[in-house]
């Protein structure tokens, strides 16, 4: 008997090493999209009241959270008994991502006036501030929705070959790690400015080093979310290039001499602009038809 209690012991540190070994593989698969995840938070984080960053930030983890708890089991599901939707699956999301990053681009050389209604917030009550905020939350919700089943995807790809007791532990911690990582990181990103003008309260002086550090951390703080935005948008066509290049044997065998990092990006960005034009054909078709 205290052989077999050993022996199951035995079992699970091999089982738990497997899944150690497996996570980090897919953690690196899956970093891109987690980069890109954490520059869309940051943006849609910031922005709001400094009394109220925090609340947002814990309401848009918790909808992360339920997200994922949805995501999960239907990913299992199909990992379980109809393993080519993975595939399928994983391409469908790597075009959403060509698209977005491309999308990111395209509105750099030719910019949207979409940001207009802003002018007007100063003009808003406290319950319709109160109102937009609730409705930003709800958008930021949705938006990890689709970057949540593009990681659990993509994780869930890596491990296919490997048996559900590998599966399930390693995507779900995956899973974990992106939502607390995420927006544990984020969390110290758009509280960046509050803590560098309490730095600069910190004395009466003007030229002390605290005073320096707050001055640094509140003009670095557009910076910081800019620079996470261009990364996310790399990492976003990186991510979706190297799904094409692994899983499409076009992509896999097109242009060999170049490195890979390079090859996977101009995959990504050439795909991903080709959606672009659909999507803008499709979008100008069906305004056509409704003005009829």
């Amino acid at each position: 008997m205290a052989s077999g209690f050993f022996a199951l012991l035995d079992d699970i540190a091999t089982l738990m090493d497997d899944v150690a070994a497996m996570s980090k593989i897919t953690a690196k698969k899956t970093a891109g999209i987690l980069g890109d995840d954490l520059a869309v938070n940051a943006e849609k984080a910031s922005g709001f009241m400094s009394s109220r960053e925090i609340p947002v930030l814990w309401a848009i983890s918790k909808g992360s959270l339920l997200n994922k708890l949805i995501i999960l089991p239907i990913a299992f599901l199909l990992s379980a008994f109809l393993p080519s939707a993975i595939i399928v699956a994983l391409v469908l999301g790597g075009l959403y991502l060509a698209y977005e990053g491309a999308e990111k681009i395209y509105e750099i050389f030719v910019p949207h006036r979409h940001e207009e209604h802003e002018a007007s917030m100063l003009n808003l009550t406290e319950a319709d501030i109160l109102a937009l905020e609730k409705e930003r939350v709800k958008a930021a919700i949705v938006t990890d929705f689709i970057l949540s089943v593009e990681i659990v995807i993509i994780a869930l790809g890596s491990v296919a070959e490997e048996p559900l007791s590998i599966q399930i532990p390693v995507v779900s911690l995956i899973a974990l790690i992106a939502t607390i990582g995420v927006y544990g990181i984020v969390a110290l990103i758009v509280r960046m400015d509050e803590f560098g003008l309490r730095l600069i309260n910190l004395n009466e002086r003007d030229d002390s080093f605290s005073d320096y550090v707050g001055r640094l951390l509140v003009n670095a703080l557009p910076w910081v979310i800019k620079s996470l935005s261009v990364i996310g948008t790399i990492a976003l066509l990186l991510v979706a290039g190297g799904i094409f290049a692994h899983n499409i044997h076009f992509f896999h065998d097109l242009l060999p001499e170049l490195p890979s990092i390079i090859k996977e990006f101009l995959v990504g960005l050439g795909v991903g602009f080709v959606v672009l034009v659909v999507v803008k054909l499709v979008s100008k078709v069906i305004s056509l038809f409704k003005r009829k």
